[in-house]
């Protein structure tokens, strides 16, 4: 009512110059919004030119499977699930005493053929001083010679036993290879193991992405060119990389069961290949890394 009564009082000219007041600022706003729009446009276009990206993108890195050597009871489990390890640390001890004794037998045995070694040659030597004055036959010396040189493979193989025998005692202790963490780990104290069975995994404090893109995004795609990687499970940090190298065959070619395109039904499906790209920093400690986790990179390809 009150507006009603406030354009009654307006005369016509306050009427038509609030109205064109009106009527410039929304075109102001529309104008605007317009070249916005229009911005928003270029950028995605400069975008789609400029960039390529895909969310077929995952974290990579070395995974390390520990396995025992030589087959023993566990004494002592040293490290826990996820626990972080260094190249060198201490991680499993299995009971040695067989291996002790097979290595102080021998040692044992080598003592004994180096005995028998040098009786061999001291004989062998006489032979040819007795052969020599005409007091053994040629015969005899040949046999002893033979006897110093079977006593001379004997003491070559009770080496090679004691060589043997040190390393099994040497792998009753299993020690880091790699700086990472430790994942999937499934041996308990006492537990009996066998030679190859797997106790656990070290993931590798390296990480890259493997970024399954589509063959037809990698027309400009080339090794060197710069990346921005976002992971999903930080998605207010956006990480530099670059493109490390691009895989040599598709996703498919390499799968346990590839595709036979020829036949009769063929259907065209683009396929995907992978692009190694690595980082250009190591990730900071507040963003822990891990295998799998979903990426997002996007590659500057002009």
């Amino acid at each position: 009512m009150n507006l009603f009564r406030k354009l009654k009082s307006m005369n016509r000219a306050e009427f038509k110059k609030q109205l064109h007041a009106e009527d410039s600022t929304f075109r102001v706003a529309v104008a605007c919004a317009g070249g916005l729009l229009l911005a928003l446009g270029l950028w995605l276009v400069l975008q789609s030119l400029c960039y390529v990206s895909t969310d077929d993108a995952f974290i990579e890195g070395h995974v390390v499977p520990i396995s025992a050597k030589v087959s023993a009871h566990v004494m002592k489990v040293l490290v826990d699930d996820n626990q972080e390890v260094k190249a060198g640390d201490l991680l499993i001890e299995l009971d040695p005493n067989d291996y002790t004794v097979r290595d102080q037998m021998a040692k044992a045995e080598l003592q004994a053929a180096s005995a028998e070694v040098e009786k061999a040659h001291t004989d062998a030597e006489r032979y040819k001083k007795l052969n020599a004055q005409d007091e053994v036959s040629k015969q005899q010396l040949d046999q002893a010679v033979l006897r110093a040189q079977v006593a001379d493979a004997k003491v070559a193989l009770a080496k090679a036993h004691v060589e043997q025998a040190g390393l099994e005692v040497s792998y009753t202790k299993i020690y880091a290879p790699i700086d990472g963490h430790v994942t999937k780990k499934s041996v308990e104290l006492g537990q009996l193991v066998q030679v190859g069975q797997p106790l656990f995994a070290i993931v590798s404090k390296g990480k890259w992405v493997i970024a399954n893109f589509k063959e037809t995004q990698l027309t400009h795609m080339r090794p060197g060119q710069e990346a921005k990687i976002k992971i999903d499970t930080y998605p207010h940090k956006i990480f530099k990389g670059h493109v490390d190298s691009i895989q040599r065959g598709t996703g498919a070619r390499f799968s346990l069961f590839p595709p036979e395109n020829a036949t009769g039904n063929y259907v065209k499906v683009v396929q995907r290949v992978p692009v190694k790209i690595v980082f250009d920093e190591a990730p900071d400690k507040k963003y822990p890394l891990a295998l799998g986790m979903s990426v997002v990179p996007e590659v500057k390809v002009r």
